[in-house]
């Protein structure tokens, strides 16, 4: 049988041998059949072809729309996936910035009724992990303060006491060590102020040149005051002064001299010629209560000048000086005076 085209139309024929056969063996084309006649047949195949195309576009239409409709589950669902966990991971970075308030709040994790899948499962960890450490960052926060302040009144008499002494080496060591604790206490409190996250910042513009060679004069050190290019910048005055103040004294408490302080625009560096910062403190910045083996202070100055500097919007960064030494930079927004008004027609 075969199947071809006849007079234009879809044909099957189907054939064989019509002749009776030979009585001996077979030796020649007739394949032992005397006479070397067929019978064959033609059939319209129009019909059944119609039929078999119809039935392979219905197969092929079936298949895409089970591919298509496939695709759009498929999408649908690993899109909500995926959001889910876009969700979880802004949730997590917000978290390591240090906004603890921040919770996915997957509705799964809430519902014990529905079901939980992984993506629920890790967003409730997250939250349960970020509620537990701002409870225990707040309750040490709220232990600082209330020793801080607990602290302030005896020291105040004391320091009242000490003033009362007589003049000599066992006064000077007794008021000596009394300015001591009064300056932690004062450096808890504000560490704890900042904690808090509710300063309120006095905004203006200042120069920064005249600014900093008066923080180096208050400071009563010996350092060296380079102004490459002076200029103006909106800021809090009283916290920028804190902020180069605990700069100028941690290079002159770990450094080793010329400390020099260079403004550039709006740019002022302190920069030492000791050991360098640790290798802890250019990692992930300054740790309170946290210093060197054999170092000296309690490593909140640094704290307090990366908490002053978050609220007046700067920048501190810091880094190892090319020929050797520390170097902190702190960037301020500078001020850009308003364009002036074009005069009217």
């Amino acid at each position: 049988t075969m199947v071809a085209d006849d007079r234009g139309r879809p044909t099957m024929w189907a054939a064989g041998p019509a002749d009776r056969p030979a009585d001996g063996p077979a030796n020649g084309p007739t394949d032992g059949r005397v006479g070397g006649r067929a019978l064959a047949v033609r059939v319209d195949y129009t019909q059944s072809a119609e039929t078999i195309d119809a039935l392979d576009r219905s197969i092929v239409g079936s298949s895409v729309l089970a591919i298509g409709a496939t695709l759009l589950v498929g999408a649908f669902a690993v899109t909500r996936v995926t959001r889910r966990l876009h969700l979880t991971s802004q949730v997590a970075r917000r978290i390591s910035a240090g906004d603890l308030d921040a919770r996915v709040d997957d509705p799964r994790t809430k519902d014990p009724s529905r079901p939980q899948d992984e993506v629920a499962t890790v967003s409730g960890a997250l939250d349960t992990m970020a509620s537990s450490l701002q409870r225990q960052l707040q309750s040490e926060q709220r232990f600082t303060a209330d020793v801080a302040h607990e602290l302030r009144t005896p020291l105040t008499g004391l320091s009242a006491a000490a003033e009362l002494l007589p003049e000599g080496r066992p006064s000077e060591l007794v008021r000596d060590r009394v300015r001591a604790m009064r300056a932690l206490t004062e450096d808890l409190l504000e560490i704890s102020r900042l904690d808090a996250r509710n300063e309120t910042v006095d905004l203006a513009v200042h120069e920064l040149g005249p600014l900093t060679e008066r923080v180096v004069r208050v400071s009563g050190t010996d350092t060296e005051v380079r102004i490459v290019r002076d200029a103006a910048v909106v800021t809090d005055r009283r916290r920028v002064e804190r902020v180069l103040g605990n700069l100028v004294a941690n290079a002159h408490r770990h450094g080793a001299p010329p400390v020099v302080v260079t403004v550039d625009g709006p740019l002022v560096s302190v920069r030492d010629h000791g050991p360098g910062y640790p290798r802890y403190l250019l990692d992930s910045g300054p740790q309170r209560f946290r210093t060197e083996s054999g170092g000296k202070g309690h490593g909140l100055g640094l704290t307090i000048a990366v908490g002053q500097t978050e609220v007046i919007g700067a920048e501190l960064v810091f880094a190892v000086a090319p020929d050797g030494g520390a170097e902190a930079r702190l960037r301020l927004p500078e001020y850009v005076p308003p364009a002036p008004a074009e005069p009217a027609d």
